[in-house]
C-alpha cells in the first residue's frame, strides 16, 4: 500500500477546544479498499478526527486531502460535490424522527439530484434491501425501529448516493453480540461487494478482528501506531499493548479465529 496515493492524507492535524489539545501533529493516511478501524481510549478525540476528515469540525491547524482535494481550499459548490462521493453513518444511526425510514434514504436524493419521486422510491428500495431490512421497515418511523434496524436504516441512508467512502462512527455500540457480529458481516459484505472504502470508529475488538484490514491508534495526541493486527500485538505502548492482548482481547482473537 505504501506506492499508492492514500484516498484520505491528513497531516499535521491540530484541533484544541479552548485549553483542552485533543490532537497534536496528527498523520494518517487511508487507502482505497481498506476497511481501516480507528481506536483509542476515551478522550483520544476518535469521533473528532472523523468529524475533521467530513468537515463538520475546522481544525485548529493542519491539512485534510480526500480523493485528491484538499478540504480547506475548496469552495462550497465544490465542497458540495466532493460531498455525494462519501456516506456517513452516526452513532444510533442520527436519522430524522419526523420521516419514514424511506423517507430518510430519500434525504441526499432530494438535497443533491433531480429525480422523480417514482424513482427515489426505487432506490429508497433498493437501499433498505441492501443492508438487510425487510421491505416494509421503509414506512415505518424511527420509533418503531429496534436499535439495529435504526443502525441498518442509517446505513441505507449514509449508501444512498453511492458513495466511494463510508465513514462509520461506533456502528455496533449498543447492539447485543448476535446483532454486533451480522452487521460486522454487513459491512464486510458491502465493502467487498461495492469496492467501498471504510473508516471505521470503534472500541468493539469482534468488530476490528472481523472486519478492518488495518488499524490504527490515538494516544498521546496523535496515531501512536498504524498497521495490521500482528502490527497491533508487536506494539509495546503501554495502552495498545493492554488493549491488544488483555483479557477481552484473547477472547475476541478466540472467537475470531474459531
Amino acid at each position: 500500500m505504501d506506492s499508492e496515493e492514500p484516498i484520505i492524507k491528513v497531516r499535521g492535524l491540530k484541533n484544541q477546544f479552548g485549553s483542552q489539545v485533543v490532537h497534536d501533529n496528527l498523520n494518517l493516511d487511508v487507502y482505497r479498499g481498506e476497511v481501516l478501524g480507528i481506536v483509542g481510549g476515551s478522550g483520544t478525540g476518535k469521533s473528532v478526527l472523523l468529524r475533521s476528515i467530513v468537515g463538520l469540525q475546522r481544525p485548529t491547524s493542519g491539512s485534510i486531502s480526500v480523493l485528491g482535494q484538499t478540504i480547506s481550499q475548496m469552495d462550497e459548490d465544490k465542497r458540495r460535490l466532493l460531498e455525494q462521493k462519501w456516506g456517513i453513518l452516526f452513532q444510533d444511526g442520527a436519522l430524522f424522527s419526523a420521516l419514514t425510514v424511506a423517507e430518510n434514504i430519500q434525504v441526499p436524493y432530494r438535497e443533491h439530484l433531480q429525480l422523480s419521486e417514482t424513482l427515489m422510491d426505487e432506490l429508497a428500495a433498493l437501499k433498505i434491501s441492501m443492508t438487510g431490512l425487510p421491505l416494509e421497515a421503509g414506512t415505518k418511523y424511527p420509533s418503531e425501529l429496534s436499535g439495529g434496524m435504526r443502525k441498518r436504516a442509517g446505513l441505507a441512508r449514509a449508501l444512498a448516493l453511492d458513495p466511494d467512502i463510508l465513514f462509520l462512527d461506533e456502528p455496533t455500540s449498543g447492539l447485543d453480540p448476535i446483532g454486533a457480529a451480522a452487521f460486522d458481516t454487513l459491512i464486510r459484505d458491502l465493502q467487498s461487494t461495492l469496492g467501498l472504502t471504510v473508516f471505521l470508529v470503534t472500541h468493539d475488538l469482534d468488530t476490528l478482528h472481523a472486519t478492518c484490514d488495518r488499524i490504527a491508534v490515538l494516544a498521546d495526541k496523535h496515531v501512536t501506531v498504524q498497521g495490521t493486527m500482528s502490527d497491533m500485538l508487536k506494539c509495546d505502548h503501554p495502552w495498545v499493548k493492554e488493549y491488544f492482548t488483555g483479557p477481552r482481547a484473547r477472547a475476541a482473537q478466540m472467537s475470531a479465529s474459531g
